[in-house]
């Protein structure tokens, strides 16, 4: 008689399950990638960072979560690998928008006030961090902060925007703050 336990599979006991995930669809999601985005090399890469990002225990991640059970119990493997790989394209695409837009601002800088090549990569590093971050953040402490520091709102203006109280906008706002300082360590 055998026993199965209640308890989920950690990512490392479905290792042997992403294995054979990673052999049966890895070509055929690099292809799909190829399709996508017209050049190989990208699609490799994004390839590998769909299969990172299963194996990852990223907190609150859906595909971590979703990881959590057995990779062959997937009932549409391809389906779930290419949910997965659209938010990688998605994120990949959204970055390389960032620095194409940071790139041409520097464009259009005076000569005198260039920055250099070291110091352009260490700026668009940071922005990477902080799309990052605010990327991690829940919708409504995003939406909070970005309405506060970028579109320059009161918090009372963005409790009657979002239709929340004073008190949560405050709440969201230190949230925002405190995942801010800790990117800043």
């Amino acid at each position: 008689m055998t026993v199965t336990s209640p308890v989920p599979l950690s990512p490392a006991a479905a290792m042997p399950d992403m294995a054979t995930l990673y052999v049966e669809h890895h070509g055929w999601l690099q292809a799909w990638l190829r399709r996508r985005l017209g050049d190989a090399h990208q699609a490799a890469d994004l390839a590998q960072d769909t299969f990172v990002r299963l194996l990852s225990p990223a907190a609150g991640s859906s595909e971590a979560a979703a990881t959590a059970q057995p990779a062959a119990a997937l009932r549409a493997p391809r389906a779930y690998l290419a949910t997965v790989a659209k938010h990688v394209l998605v994120n990949h695409l959204r970055r390389q928008s960032l620095e194409q837009a940071y790139l041409q601002a520097l464009a259009v800088l005076p000569e005198p006030e260039a920055i250099s090549p070291e110091r352009q990569l260490l700026i668009l590093q940071a922005l990477q961090a902080v799309d990052a971050m605010l990327d991690a953040l829940p919708p409504k402490v995003r939406a909070v902060f970005i309405l506060s520091q970028i579109e320059g709102l009161t918090y009372a203006e963005i409790a009657e925007a979002l239709g929340v109280g004073l008190r949560s906008v405050k709440r969201y706002m230190a949230q925002a703050m405190a995942e801010c300082i800790l990117l800043a360590d």
